[in-house]
């Protein structure tokens, strides 16, 4: 039963309120209309709870702005929401797909992840192409969807919210991938959950990498908010030969920097019995979090991308894959997952506003009694990459 304006209310209390669901939440189909936006569709969900975001139909259906009660959530750069139609996937020694930067939730893959990376493409049989030429973090995120189904669905007196598309990732004498997305939300819910299946759709033997860059802003984001996860193990910093030169640690974020250089991490997380791993991002002087709930068995690894920089101001929760070592280093360990003719992966995740200072408490409960994390703001880095084992 959803919890509107502050009670419970069936189905039948909510229709004699209003003629439509509309005037409290819903999901509805709209377009960008100017400058380098113009033309993308996107789906707004509301919640009622004072939950807001978007789903962007043309960009791989990845969550654009978030919004709780007016505060900002999802990260804002200043690339925008760019039309895809105006990516230059190879651009700029492959850095191109910084220019399409932008949003709560960016998809990284299907076949690639982490920094540019020439691949070997034996796997496709075509003598011309000796390589597969992959910039940061792949294709996807930039590949319009193919809406299939949008709305509300009452089940008594639930009622969710949902959207549903396919993202297709293809070529000739190359791979032929489709991402299978489903969103989610309970009307009356800050939980909004994401449902993605990967599958081959060819008949070539294809690599698989696959990451969430998940990007928290302001003011969530502000001098004094706190990173909290499960971490029984930092394994690595980007910045490790200058890791105190920034005076930034990896748990509480100061206000934006000037000639700030990203800092990233990866943590080795542990899970529940249940095989969830939540990883947040917390104000205590706003009483507002956010939080990124999801399942070690799908997700190995994590990232934390720390972008402090004045006018660029982001914190990134990343799970992913593979280690950030990248695909070369996924192909000498034998970790690369690679899909023959209708295989699939599935991955599930929910994302959660956390609303005030108890939420935040509870969940922080919660993460401390997965594991402890290290108190100190530079800890050691152990170098001790947990093998993933050989990869189907």
């Amino acid at each position: 039963m959803p919890n509107l304006y502050g009670r419970n209310m069936s189905r039948h209390e909510i229709e004699t309120a209003s003629g439509s669901l509309g005037h409290a939440a819903g999901v509805r189909l709209m377009s960008l209309s100017d400058g380098l936006e113009r033309g993308i569709r996107l789906l707004e969900f509301r919640s009622g709870t004072g939950l807001r975001f978007t789903v962007l139909i043309d960009r791989a259906m990845d969550i654009a702005d978030c919004e709780y009660r007016g505060f900002g959530i999802g990260w804002h750069s200043p690339a925008g929401f760019r039309h895809p139609g105006l990516h230059e996937y190879e651009g700029e020694g492959g850095l191109g797909w910084l220019r399409s930067f932008s949003g709560l939730m960016v998809t990284c893959g299907l076949d690639h992840i982490l920094f540019m990376y020439d691949a070997a493409a034996e796997n496709y049989v075509y003598g011309p192409r000796e390589t597969v030429r992959q910039s940061i973090h792949g294709r996807v995120g930039t590949i319009p969807a193919e809406l299939t189904g949008y709305g509300e669905r009452w089940d008594g007196d639930r009622c969710v919210l949902w959207a549903e598309g396919v993202v297709t990732q293809g070529t000739v004498f190359g791979e032929h991938l489709k991402l299978h997305r489903r969103i989610e939300i309970d009307v009356g819910s800050n939980d909004i959950r994401l449902h993605d299946r990967v599958v081959n759709r060819g008949f070539y033997r294809t690599p698989h990498m696959f990451c969430y860059h998940v990007n928290v802003g302001h003011p969530v984001l502000e001098e004094g908010a706190r990173y909290l996860a499960p971490i029984s193990d930092v394994v690595w910093a980007a910045h490790a030969d200058s890791y105190h030169a920034q005076n930034v640690g990896y748990q509480t974020m100061p206000k934006p920097q000037f000639g700030f250089h990203e800092q990233v991490w990866q943590h080795e997380l542990a899970a529940e019995p249940s095989g969830e791993v939540p990883v947040a991002l917390v104000n205590d002087r706003l009483g507002l979090g956010f939080m990124v709930t999801t399942r070690k068995d799908q997700f190995p690894c994590q990232y934390e991308w720390q972008n402090l920089q004045a006018g660029q101001y982001a914190v990134g929760i990343e799970p992913s894959t593979n280690h950030v070592l990248g695909q070369e280093a996924a192909r000498e360990r034998d970790e690369l997952i690679w899909l023959e003719h209708g295989d699939a992966r599935e991955y599930d995740t929910v994302f959660s506003v956390l609303p005030d200072a108890a939420a935040i408490a509870r969940e922080e409960a919660r993460i401390g009694a997965i594991a402890v994390q290290p108190t100190e703001a530079y800890p050691g880095l152990s170098g001790n990459f947990v093998p993933l084992g050989t990869r189907p």
